[in-house]
């Protein structure tokens, strides 16, 4: 069994808890896309997965993010075991603790980058009276105060970007998931998002980074690599 520890425990329950989880695909020939894995990240964390294509780490981002289930095993979600769960449960618990950031952005083109982060808040249960100032809040932190009323194809790749991220933490979500947030970025925009990952660390949001780049694998606290779906921790 492939195991990742954490290299410091907490009290708290872990954020994220794989428990001999494995995702299998296919019928008489069965693809290991991941073998059965304990993967533990702690609140707080910056956890850079590695990997080259083909390794399993889309598989692991899509049970990660409860878009998909392990085929076996449990993965336990800020302490709500979900491998099991109804979708009535996995939805809700996905829109609310759970941000993800890709790298194709995914912003409605025709809609303003203050509509894209709303967007958001519409489906995690946050109060109405609450979306706009958290909205905006949240993409002054990014620092796109001064384009709330752009729409997407007019932003550079980089404010694209960030205003997915806007989009991402507007929730406060407990757990941000992202898969090569920097593929698509020239590589002043990869650094400051980069330096802004750094920031929403350190106010305590815990991070996972999907990424074959070891530039953007080097700023995490923690690596784990991935190949032929089996995961290792890499030392620090």
């Amino acid at each position: 069994m492939n195991v990742a520890v954490p290299l410091a425990t907490q009290t708290d329950p872990p954020v994220v808890e794989l428990r001999g989880a494995a995702r299998q695909f296919g019928g008489e020939q069965i693809v290991h896309a991941l073998h059965p894995t304990d993967f533990v990240i702690s609140s707080g964390e910056y956890v850079a997965v590695v990997g080259p294509s083909g390794s399993g780490k889309s598989t692991l981002l899509n049970v990660l993010g409860l878009l998909d289930r392990p085929s076996s095993g449990e993965y336990v979600l800020d302490g709500i075991p979900t491998a099991g769960a109804a979708e009535r449960v996995r939805t809700p618990l996905r829109a609310s603790c759970i941000g993800f950031v890709f790298q194709s952005f995914h912003l409605l083109p025709q809609r303003t980058v203050l509509e894209n982060v709303l967007l958001a808040t519409a489906y995690s249960g946050v109060r109405r009276s609450e979306r706009v100032p958290r909205a905006l809040a949240a993409l002054e932190r990014v620092g796109l105060g001064h384009r709330l009323g752009f729409l997407p194809p007019l932003l550079s790749g980089g404010e694209r970007q960030r205003a997915a991220i806007a989009r991402a933490v507007v929730t406060s979500p407990r757990l941000l998931l992202a898969d090569e947030p920097t593929g698509n970025l020239d590589s002043d925009s990869s650094a400051a998002v980069l330096d802004l990952f750094d920031e929403l660390n350190r106010g305590g949001l815990t991070l996972v980074v999907i990424t074959h780049d070891d530039d953007v694998s080097a700023r995490a606290h923690r690596r784990v690599r991935i190949a032929d779906g089996r995961l290792r921790e890499e030392p620090s």
